[in-house]
């Protein structure tokens, strides 16, 4: 089997990149989709929020596969549903599925959107005993919207990240009992929209500052005990609440699904988990791109078929051989920034304006985030109030970048510091 371009994963991302290089004059693509539907998580986020920057309406997640997925399905793209990839070696895909059995398939170029998954409890060491009862908000989630099955009645949860606080709503609206949701860090790690439409237009309480240190239950959860934490983040002694609950969701992170492009040899970025792109999208391989949550956690999905949208369209010029391979100057971290993507950049290959995305790793008011290039300032915005649950983007627009010529550093500052 030989492509032009093969997409692994049918998600939002790679629904978008491969409409988008369709578009743009590859007309051999294939979507290779594990699952046996295309749509990716966005089937079980049945709820609305979706699609106000790419459709200018508010969707569900769902109606917002949907719309890709009816345009994918008016092109000569062809999907390859319930089909497994097992390994990278170059650009040849090793894939298995029960219709065509073991596949070699040849790639000119390929685009990975494999999305995320969840940390679970052994990732982040709780204590306690191990009943049943315990699940990822995601796979709860999925329980309820797909598979119809409740999956407890007295909750807590542990995270105020997306997933979870939609689930504090989604568990109250089919009549369980959320005593709490219970975050670790002095801040929401969710949109400030979900804070007040899941938690507070239902009176559920969010503890900040407290983690869980016990889990007690035999066969099914029947307690849990949380304490605050100090700056250190260990628990007070004196501060234990305990909760009397049958269910615990954990909504504790995200990691990008990388074993592939590990295994591929694709350089990742130990700050994001996530695979290391340049300006196009392209990974330290050649002719291979990333787009979504299998490079960085996106928070809202219209980032995510933005960037996916850049990606079909820069393999598209791969292809067409446009794409300039040489002279990379890299972007960097400074002050107050967690990390950038992407992570360097070739002027050379920008059409109109670099987009950097970006995450702080504090709540900050009234600071400004400053572009430099060596010792010039290319670019600076005042930010009067910027927090760690929201990715931020910055645009640097060509007439900019003409002014870059050695490593670009983006870094948060007061306002007195930012002085040319």
């Amino acid at each position: 089997m030989k492509y032009d371009l093969v997409v692994i994963g049918g998600g939002p991302a790679g629904l978008g990149a491969a409409y988008e290089a369709y578009n743009n004059g590859v007309k051999s693509i294939v979507i290779i989709e594990r699952d046996k539907e295309l749509g990716g998580i966005l089937n079980q986020c049945i709820h609305n929020g979706f699609g106000l920057h790419t459709f200018n309406e508010e969707l569900t997640g769902p109606q917002y596969a949907q719309r890709f997925i009816d345009m994918v399905e008016k092109t000569d793209i062809e999907v390859k549903l319930d089909t497994m990839v097992l390994s990278i070696e170059d650009k040849i895909i090793h894939a298995i599925n029960s219709k065509d059995g073991y596949m070699n398939i040849e790639a000119k170029a390929i685009i990975l959107a494999m999305g995320c998954r969840e940390r679970t409890r052994g990732a982040i060491n709780m204590p306690g005993d191990r009943p049943s009862g315990i699940f990822t908000a995601g796979a709860a989630q999925r329980y309820i919207n797909m598979e119809g099955y409740m999956v407890g009645k007295e909750v807590v949860i542990l995270g105020s990240g997306d997933i979870g606080l939609i689930m504090a709503r989604r568990m109250t609206l089919e009549g369980a009992h959320v005593k709490a949701v219970v975050e670790l860090m002095p801040y929401s790690n969710g949109l400030n929209r979900n804070i007040v439409l899941c938690l507070d237009d239902y009176n559920i309480p969010l503890y900040l500052s407290h983690t869980i240190i016990d889990v007690q239950g035999k066969d099914r959860l029947e307690k849990v005990t949380i304490a605050k934490v100090g700056e250190d983040r260990r628990p007070i002694k004196g501060t234990e609440m305990d909760f009397e609950c049958d269910t615990l969701l954990l909504s504790v992170g995200l990691i990008p699904e990388n074993e592939l492009s590990k295994n591929a040899g694709i350089n990742l970025d130990n700050r994001t988990n996530g695979i290391l792109v340049n300006e196009s999208m392209e990974t330290s391989k050649d002719g291979i791109f990333a787009c979504g949550n299998v490079v960085h956690v996106h928070d809202l999905v219209d980032f995510v078929t933005e960037e996916s949208t850049r990606a079909g369209r820069n393999a598209a010029r791969y292809l067409k051989g446009e794409l300039n391979e040489d002279n990379f100057i890299e972007i960097k971290n400074g002050n107050a920034v967690n990390y950038t993507v992407p992570q360097k950049v070739n002027v050379q290959n920008v059409e109109d304006k670099l987009i950097v995305f970006f995450r702080v790793n504090n709540v900050y008011k009234d600071k400004v985030l400053v572009v430099r290039s060596g010792n010039k300032v290319i670019a600076e915005f005042k930010k009067s109030h910027i927090v760690p649950s929201e990715m931020q983007k910055l645009i640097i627009t060509k007439k900019q970048l003409e002014n870059i010529h050695q490593e670009v550093t983006i870094s948060l500052e007061d306002v007195k510091g930012a002085e040319k």
